[in-house]
């Protein structure tokens, strides 16, 4: 069970840092106020949640 979850987290992981490169690459060439360039931004902050929600909660300290 924990190599599934550990793979799912790695899969997220991928798909985070592809997103986050496409808003850049659009951003520059659209202007980061660009509808395209929101809505990949909200793509990616929806992948950010969901590969927190993964994570369990640490208390620091």
């Amino acid at each position: 069970m924990r190599t599934k979850t550990v793979y799912k987290q790695h899969l997220l992981l991928k798909q985070i840092n592809r997103k986050k490169k496409d808003m850049y690459k659009k951003a520059k060439q659209l202007g980061y106020t660009h509808s395209v360039v929101v809505t990949c931004s909200q793509e990616l902050d929806q992948l950010l949640n969901q590969y927190q929600g993964m994570i369990p909660y640490q208390e620091v300290g």
